[in-house]
């Protein structure tokens, strides 16, 4: 077991409907051909997750969860199966198809900012608050990470933690019915990590976003709802918290 539910924190864990899958994965296989060889990065998975919930998908380096969630998001497609999200079939839709499945119902958050350096914190946000169609105010997306007084700040300006922070209200400011998270952890220190951390926790909470999270870090796993682990492209093992931890809680 990765986790012991009884040691896991006071938190309790979030009321998820169960009933309603965002997404069904079925046979989910994904063969990359790299000159005349072929790597199997997914092979047969099978998944559900459900609104609301709090996932973390954990596992190695080359265990398929990059891939997987960039099947989910509509970044890749796998070479066989099927995945649903809601009514959207994510395999036979058109490249239109995706580009509007990932404006309307995806935010992304990457190991890496990917911010604009020459907009403030307030513009790199608008980028998606101009184009979406019920998106909250730049205002409003940094104000629930925590970033209020940081809104005119350059990326230059903002510390790595800032920088993610910003990444996050510009992924969520279009009010997703999903966020998938690259190890967003990844490229910070503890401390920053768990901050980073506490803004993912909170727009879990307080907006309803189903939120899944691929790391290798086990500790990260005991905020979830869910553990899926993988391991050579395969789902090896899933877990639930009985009771969860808060991200303030978490040492590594």
């Amino acid at each position: 077991m990765i986790i012991n539910v009884d040691d896991a924190g006071d938190a309790p864990a979030t009321d998820v409907n169960l009933r309603e899958p965002v997404f069904r994965a079925r046979g989910l296989t994904k063969i990359y051909h790299v000159g005349e060889v072929d790597v199997c990065a997914l092979r047969g998975i099978d998944l559900e997750l459900y609104a609301g919930e709090f996932v973390v998908l954990l596992g190695a380096s080359g265990s398929g969860k990059s891939t997987l969630l960039n099947i989910l998001g509509g970044l890749d497609c796998p070479t066989a199966g099927d995945v649903w999200f809601r009514d959207h079939d994510l395999v036979h839709a058109t490249d239109a198809d995706l580009t509007r499945y990932r404006r309307d119902h995806v935010g992304f958050v990457f190991q890496f900012y990917n911010l604009i350096p020459s907009l403030t914190a307030r513009e790199n946000v608008a980028l998606i608050t101009d184009i979406a169609e019920e998106s909250m105010t730049p205002e409003a997306a940094l104000g629930l990470v925590g970033l209020t007084a940081r809104l005119d700040h350059f990326p230059a300006q903002l510390s790595g933690g800032e920088q993610q922070r910003v990444a996050i209200a510009r992924a969520i400011a279009k009010q997703p019915d999903v966020l998938l998270c690259d190890e967003p952890t990844g490229a910070l220190d503890v401390q920053t990590g768990i901050t980073v951390l506490e803004s993912l926790e909170r727009v879990n909470e307080e907006l309803g976003t189903t939120t899944a999270i691929i790391t290798h870090n086990a500790v990260i796993a005991r905020m979830a709802n869910r553990i899926i682990t993988l391991s050579d492209g395969r789902i090896v093992g899933e877990e639930t918290n009985a009771v969860r931890s808060r991200a303030s809680e978490l040492v590594w």
